[in-house]
């Protein structure tokens, strides 16, 4: 039985995603391992940003004029020569290697997501393809943190192996990819920077989308950068297998939580919106008790929620995004901005000297207590279907 064509696009997403995530697993080895200090580490985790943001907004406009398979393919070569320079130890190479993997993961989520659409079959409902594409990237990311962990349990070269293993990996999909037809069809000039341009003028996305963007992977990230070193003591020779168990935990729980925003999703409000923020804090604060009393069971519980938080935000962005109607494109303006929460590591590393982890996720929550008020505030303002009928 030949295997349909959408799966080699599926596939180059979910290793674009395992590549984005093998550091979380294995921040906790080089802790162990080399002298760098716990901020440097958190730098290197968060200048993934600086990578992914370009690559988020370029992907839309490469895509459409270089063709779908032939930025997906240039961007998994990428990020595989950006696993081989991991795999060197060094710190700068560090750096470069996660730089690179940022801009490269950027590309794919976003032409890779299209390509794959597009691969689907065109009789599929449209949620199809998106689904497909969600749950290739939720299960990239969570394979990645997991395979990273266990390789780096269990096998020599903790610092070598599991940056090969995704290399080869790369490869694997690139082979693949080889003979998937391009997608791209000749269509008039997007207009992606006016799509920007108009997401961000629209007061919905400024007191909606935007106050709550950065709880996305901010609280995915608290779950499994932040809250593990926290309790590695108490898992003493099982830290790596036990950081990345913990983010393919958060992951995983986000994906499963992401059909649900559908649900809640409701055009008339942002009710969708805040019941995901009220999840993220309630995951802080989970968080901030699991820190106070060094708990691992309280660490997993609190993955949990904030992988459901992750979950929820992310699908409630996007649910408001898509009603603002400012083209496709759009969407990777969204992404763009929930890229910002992987800034929050290095934050909280830069200010533990300062404040005890309890205290910094207390006012974490705080913080996000104050947004909610700000989005609930305009829950029922700004409205673009109530918009169209004034006009009407």
């Amino acid at each position: 039985m030949q295997a349909p064509r959408w799966l080699p696009a599926a596939a180059a997403v979910a290793v674009a995603a395992w590549g984005a995530n093998q550091f979380t697993a294995l921040a906790t080895v080089y802790r162990a391992r080399t002298d760098w200090s716990a901020l440097a580490l958190a730098g290197m985790f968060s200048v993934y940003l600086l990578g992914l943001a370009p690559g988020l907004l370029l992907a839309a406009p490469a895509a459409d004029r270089f063709g779908r398979r032939r930025t997906v393919r240039a961007a998994l070569a990428l990020s595989a020569a950006a696993s081989l320079l991991l795999a060197t130890g060094e710190e700068g190479a560090g750096y470069a290697s996660r730089l690179a993997t940022g801009f490269a993961a950027g590309l794919v989520f976003l032409a890779g997501a299209a390509w794959l659409r597009e691969l689907s079959s065109p009789t599929a409902p449209p949620q199809v393809p998106a689904r497909r594409a969600m749950y290739a990237t939720g299960t990239g990311f969570a394979a990645g943190a997991l395979a990273s962990g266990v390789l780096a349990e269990w096998l020599p070269g903790p610092m070598t192996v599991p940056a090969l293993a995704h290399a080869a990996a790369c490869l694997l999909v690139l082979r693949a990819t080889r003979r998937l037809p391009d997608t791209a069809a000749a269509h008039r000039p997007p207009r992606h920077l006016d799509a920007h341009r108009e997401a961000i003028s629209h007061p919905r996305f400024r007191f909606v989308v935007l106050p709550a963007a950065p709880a996305v992977l901010g609280a995915a990230t608290v779950a499994y950068v932040v809250l593990p070193p926290l309790v590695a003591d108490k898992v003493p020779g099982y830290a790596p297998l036990f950081g990345g168990l913990v983010a393919a935990l958060t992951l995983a729980t986000g994906v499963l939580a992401q059909p649900f925003a559908a649900r809640l999703d409701d055009a008339r409000s942002a009710r969708a919106t805040l019941g995901a923020m009220a999840v993220v804090i309630l995951g802080l604060l989970l968080g901030a008790l699991a820190a106070a009393r060094a708990s691992v069971p309280l660490v997993l519980l609190a993955a949990v929620v904030l992988g459901t938080g992750y979950g929820l935000t992310l699908g409630a962005g996007l649910h408001e995004v898509e009603r603002l109607r400012c083209g496709p494109s759009s969407a990777s303006l969204y992404q763009t901005t929930t890229s910002s929460g992987f800034v929050t590591p290095l934050l909280l590393t830069g200010t533990a000297g300062h404040a005890s982890y309890p205290a910094l996720l207390t006012g974490m929550a705080a913080v996000g207590t104050m947004t909610l008020a700000v989005t609930a505030t305009h829950s029922r303002r700004h409205l673009p279907k109530r918009e169209a009928e004034a006009g009407g």
